[in-house]
């Protein structure tokens, strides 16, 4: 895909990665682009800016939006394909983290299932109908690393994101000989607001923190090849393929990596 005159939304669009993608796409050409958040003043502000830098030839809209209900998902593809036009790529980027691990309590369980895994779900039951109907569209998951290897110290965010990867699998599997394309975007660690304080000293950074600028190009270069996997840290695809083809090796380098941070307090 050239986001060049597509009608585009993006969740978690007031900050991170979000913010740049929505940046980024306005740079390519994009006809429209609906930045939706929680942080409704955040994601107008965004639109704001982005009317201020390329005028007429874009169109920009901010929106408040919680992914985690789905009438305000619903809302926001039903007031875009009204409003705006139908939606050629929909990103459903918005996302949370909680440490811990089974001790976690079930409201933080639950909340971090709605926001990293349903509102993957809620995005395509308003979507993908509309998009078969009029012969396909684009929809581009924000996973993470975690989702194909894990997360240490998090055993919420390690499933919800393997979770969210294998909604993803199954939307292309299903879908994608009627014109249905997914991408997954699954970057190791990226200086956003979710890892702040952590940053290089955390696990994630073991192979570096990448810059959401970055991780915006790595999204350009991922649509136009329609790739599935987006990986803007390319070791996760050797890592991923390690774990393939010897999984008791990897989880036993796994606890050694838990334990080294473990040891370091990290």
């Amino acid at each position: 895909m050239n986001v060049q005159g597509k009608i585009i939304v993006v969740t978690g669009a007031a900050s991170g990665i979000g913010r740049a993608l929505v940046r980024r796409f306005a740079l390519e050409g994009a006809a429209a682009v609906v930045c939706a958040d929680r942080d409704g003043d955040g994601a107008r502000a965004v639109a704001d800016e982005l009317v201020a830098k390329h005028g007429a030839k874009l169109r920009a809209v901010g929106e408040r939006v919680d992914v985690a209900v789905e009438s305000d998902v619903a809302g926001l593809v039903e007031r875009t394909e009204k409003n705006v036009g139908p939606i050629d790529l929909f990103v459903s980027n918005a996302g949370i983290f909680v440490m811990g691990g089974a001790e976690v309590p079930n409201d933080d369980w639950e909340r971090i299932w709605s926001i990293n895994v349903l509102a993957h779900v809620y995005a395509a039951r308003a979507l993908v109908p509309r998009m078969l109907a009029r012969g396909g569209g684009y929809l581009l998951n924000t996973a993470s690393a975690a989702g194909l290897l894990t997360q240490i110290g998090s055993a919420p965010y390690a499933v919800t994101k393997h979770a969210a990867v294998a909604f993803g699998e199954w939307l292309s599997i299903t879908h994608g000989s009627q014109g249905l394309k997914v991408s997954l975007l699954c970057p190791q660690a990226v200086r956003t607001p979710m890892i702040a304080g952590v940053e290089e000293g955390g696990v994630a950074g073991v192979d570096g923190v990448a810059e959401p600028d970055d991780v915006a190009q790595a999204v350009i270069e991922g649509l136009a090849d329609e790739r599935f996997l987006i990986l803007p840290h390319p070791e996760v695809r050797e890592y991923f393929q390690r774990k393939g083809a010897d999984y008791e090796r990897w989880i036993r380098g796994m606890r050694r990596l838990q334990e080294r941070f473990s040891n370091q307090g990290g």
